[in-house]
């Protein structure tokens, strides 16, 4: 993937992770485009920027997100970029019977949204020079953490999506797939500054160095999510999800609504 001269899309692009890759990815000579429900946060991150767009779209809309791919090819051609970054995780607890609204949410944002996205620009993209599209996922697709199953359950299936997507847009349009551990963000309350996460900017500086590697890689896998990642290769599956399950309890006793949304962990 060419890390200049682009034109990308970044869906959840008004906070966090999103935020961070529009900015460096526009520093380096992008055009950017940040979409999100929300204009005022989508203002914020391309404040006193050149080259950078914000443009409203609900990802859990299917006529919306029709209506947003007709109107973002039009003011922008060139566009041959798409990160699907845009997510929730909320926690669920499955021992008793319970209202599955959060659940069937977090399908529709994080599967559905980019999978949807993707269809309704793919037509557009094979067309397009150095065309890539970059799908966040997590290292929770390949380690749940037993606190957040649906979101685990929705990155594992973007995952293998995005493995089928690959191989049928093989030599039309570049897939990759980036993979994050936890990450620090102001999302949620204290999320920002709790011990074991990995600080944003870290994390950032980290991805765009593993970017601009040649070739660059399938997966974008930051050191610390390598753990996650590999934990069925190497034998530590069992004491992974063990680990994780430990530390949602813990995490849980300090949300104060019992939910954790995020763009992205």
């Amino acid at each position: 993937m060419k890390t200049s001269e682009n034109t990308i899309l970044i869906t959840g692009g008004g906070s966090g992770i999103g935020r961070e890759l529009a900015r460096r990815f526009n520093e380096l000579g992008n055009t950017v485009i940040v979409a999100g429900r929300h204009q005022e946060t989508l203002e914020e991150t391309i404040a006193d920027r050149q080259d950078m767009h914000a443009m409203v779209v609900d990802i859990e809309d299917p006529e919306a997100i029709m209506a947003f791919v007709d109107r973002v090819v039009v003011e922008h051609p060139s566009l041959n970029v798409l990160i699907n970054n845009a997510g929730i995780m909320r926690r669920e607890d499955l021992s008793r019977p319970r209202d599955l609204s959060d659940s069937e949410q977090t399908v529709i944002t994080n599967l559905l949204g980019p999978i949807r996205l993707t269809n309704a620009l793919t037509d557009h993209l094979v067309n397009q020079p150095d065309a890539a599209i970059v799908n966040v996922t997590s290292g929770l697709a390949f380690v749940p953490m037993s606190g957040t199953p649906t979101y685990n359950a929705t990155k594992a299936a973007l995952h293998s999506y995005t493995v089928s997507l690959r191989e049928q847009l093989k030599g039309k349009v570049e897939l990759i797939e980036l993979a994050p551990p936890a990450v620090q963000t102001e999302l949620t309350p204290g999320q920002s500054t709790r011990e074991g996460y990995m600080p944003l900017a870290d994390f950032i500086d980290e991805v765009m160095m593993l970017f601009r590697e040649q070739p660059t890689p399938r997966e974008i896998l930051v050191e610390r999510v390598n753990f996650l990642r590999w934990a069925e290769r190497d034998g530590h599956f069992d004491h992974a999800v063990e680990m994780l399950s430990a530390l949602s309890a813990g995490t849980s006793r300090h949300e104060t609504t019992g939910q954790v949304e995020e763009s992205h962990s």
